[in-house]
């Protein structure tokens, strides 16, 4: 589980369209990145299983972990790891399905009664949020941060956070012994590669302050 704990950056299919998914991806793990979500809700199969394979090669060249977003064939097909939200399919049956060291996130919005269940049928991470303002996800129920000291008190599992965070106020979710800052729009709305590994690694300080 050492593995768990740093910037989770999020793909977004729009905001990397247009060839800027790997190159932007890379420079996410350039940056220090240790788990990659690729999440693409489209019905290219092809692409999308080109794609992540193609991220799964970078992350193991740089010693990160791919996490699939909903889609357990194709984790399971590139051994890697699975992002399950609610009403995405049974986590027990993906954990039976991947084995005991595949990682494997439940989204818990706002609900330490969904991330009782997510822990109970083998989550490696619980996710909650939206903490703050996203326009990612914009419609996501609102997480009060108080949230977060109760889960933290609650479960060992690694907390991960998403929904609007940034670089000026992670700080405060750190602070609530959050685990995983997942990072979509702030991340990867750069306009080059070299400003993603720039914002990645002021993500990544954040952890060794």
């Amino acid at each position: 589980m050492s593995t768990l704990r740093g910037l989770y950056a999020i793909t977004d299919s729009a905001m990397l369209a247009e060839g800027r998914l790997l190159p932007y991806v890379e420079a996410a793990l350039q940056g220090g990145a240790r788990l990659v979500q690729y999440r693409d809700k489209s019905q290219d199969a092809s692409r999308r299983q080109d794609e992540a394979a193609a991220l799964a090669a970078l992350c193991r060249q740089h010693g990160a972990s791919l996490i699939i977003n909903d889609d357990l064939a194709l984790a399971r097909q590139l051994g890697v790891g699975l992002h399950l939200g609610q009403g995405d399919g049974s986590l027990a049956a993906a954990r039976a399905d991947l084995g005991v060291d595949a990682i494997i996130g439940g989204t818990c919005h706002a609900s330490l009664e969904l991330a009782e269940g997510a822990a109970q049928a083998g989550a490696s991470y619980l996710a909650f949020g939206r903490f703050f303002a996203s326009s990612t996800k914009p419609n996501a129920p609102p997480a009060p941060l108080e949230l977060l000291d109760q889960a933290r008190s609650r479960f060992t599992l690694p907390l991960c956070a998403i929904g609007g965070v940034t670089l000026d106020n992670a700080p405060r979710l750190l602070e609530r012994g959050v685990d995983l800052l997942a990072v979509v729009h702030t991340l990867f709305s750069a306009a080059s590669a070299g400003e993603v590994e720039r914002r990645a690694r002021a993500f990544a300080q954040l952890f060794t302050a």
